[in-house]
């Protein structure tokens, strides 16, 4: 396994609409992995979660966590990350909603499906 990894030798993997698996830790230690939708803002990975959802229950009682980005395709390349994560309730949540959705979706539909989560949400 090769660790400190440049940016350039990841190639286009950060910029794919893959799929990902979060890992966070159960009260019990036990793991929870659950796939996400993520978005590399260029010094981290961006995840939105609501604020009742179990991954955020897990990182607001204990914020280790790990990602798991892979591609499923030749030359299966892929990264795994761990650290802390930094929960934010920020104003402009919405707004990254809205870009990981696109970035999965396309524009119409990513718009359609963030305006669609916002609807719920209240």
């Amino acid at each position: 396994m090769r660790h400190d990894l440049s940016l350039e030798a990841l190639g286009d993997l950060l910029e794919l609409p893959i799929v990902s698996t979060l890992a966070t830790y159960r009260r019990d230690g036990t793991v929870l992995l659950s796939p996400v939708w993520h978005a590399w803002d260029g010094s981290g990975f961006l995840v939105c979660a609501g604020a009742s959802d179990v991954k955020v229950r897990h990182l607001r009682r204990d914020p280790r966590v790990s990602l798991v980005v892979y591609d499923q395709q030749p030359p299966y390349r892929g990264l795994e990350i761990r650290g802390v994560a930094d929960l934010s309730t920020q104003a402009d949540y919405r707004g990254i909603e809205r870009r990981i959705a696109i970035r999965y979706l396309g524009e119409q539909a990513g718009t359609a499906y963030a305006e669609r989560a916002t609807e719920s949400a209240r």
